[in-house]
């Protein structure tokens, strides 16, 4: 987790997005290089069907918008004691970049994101929010994990780590991505759900593989009963005062999640500590 890439946008989720971005760079001594977010194209929005009339978005405005952001992205940083990024910079600690100018849009954000160990965003949902169409985009086309944001900033990050896990190559490769965090966790547990299981190894044999790597973690799969496998994953989280999620996403379609619910959305609509996700 060496480096971190920060979409920076107005939402009502950016203290907590920044918050978090810290705290990974002071686990790791990252290097954190955040953009403006802005989106890819004027938007046609009807006004009066009868008279055609129309709003155009401000290009201008989205320009001085992402300055902004540039601005309070850089400030963050320094009150905070990271240095911008340069040849005199110690490569161990934490420290910053901003990206000037870059290209508008969603498509963007996936695409660059590639070059990164990790790109943290917002949980989206809720008025003001940031958008669900962001964290698709990166979650699918950039080949890389996301750590999601809760709504309250989070006060520590990956001491006591939950793996939601449902023996899915999902979260097989989730598990991969998050390993600095588990290396470095005081706590390690692996969850698994009788009614959330796909064939795979259980919960105890991912736990039992993780000890054998060095790790200490303990497995248990647990009864749904009348809840679902995304609610026990967070009361079990919380109740283990869970401060990293990991979890595959999107086993099942996001048609599918949209229409009946699945544990990958309820996670991102209900969330209240990090995330560690990945398709």
């Amino acid at each position: 987790m060496k480096t971190l890439l920060v979409p920076v946008a107005r939402h009502a989720l950016l203290d907590s997005v920044l918050e978090t971005a810290l705290l990974t760079a002071q686990r790791f001594g990252s290097c954190v290089e955040g953009f403006g977010l802005r989106p890819a194209l004027a938007e046609y929005v009807p006004v009066d069907m009868v008279g055609g009339m129309t709003w155009v978005r401000d290009e201008e405005a989205d320009l001085a918008e992402a300055r902004d952001c540039g601005s309070q992205f850089c400030t963050f940083m320094e009150e905070h004691g990271v240095g911008r990024e340069s040849a005199a910079a110690n490569p161990s600690a934490p420290r910053y970049r901003w990206l000037p100018d870059a290209p508008p849009g969603d498509g963007f954000l996936a695409q660059y994101a590639r070059l990164f160990c990790a790109t943290v965003v917002g949980r989206p949902g809720g008025e003001g929010g940031p958008r669900m169409t962001t964290l698709e985009a990166a979650l699918f086309e950039s080949g890389r994990p996301l750590i999601i944001a809760p709504q309250t900033p989070p006060q520590s990050l990956g001491e006591t780590v939950l793996i939601a896990w449902n023996g899915s190559t999902e979260t097989a490769r989730t598990v991969a991505y998050a390993e600095p965090f588990l290396r470095q966790a005081a706590r390690i547990e692996v969850l698994g759900i009788d009614v959330g299981m796909v064939p795979g190894p259980s919960a105890e044999q991912m736990a039992a593989a993780l000890t054998r790597e060095g790790l200490s973690a303990r497995g248990r799969t647990l009864a749904a009963g009348r809840r679902t496998a995304g609610e026990i994953y967070l009361e079990e989280a919380e109740a283990l005062g869970c401060d990293l999620l990991v979890k595959g996403a999107y086993t099942q379609s996001r048609l599918r999640q949209m229409i009946f619910g699945g544990p990958t959305s309820h996670i991102l609509a209900h969330a209240t500590m990090p995330v560690l996700m990945a398709h």
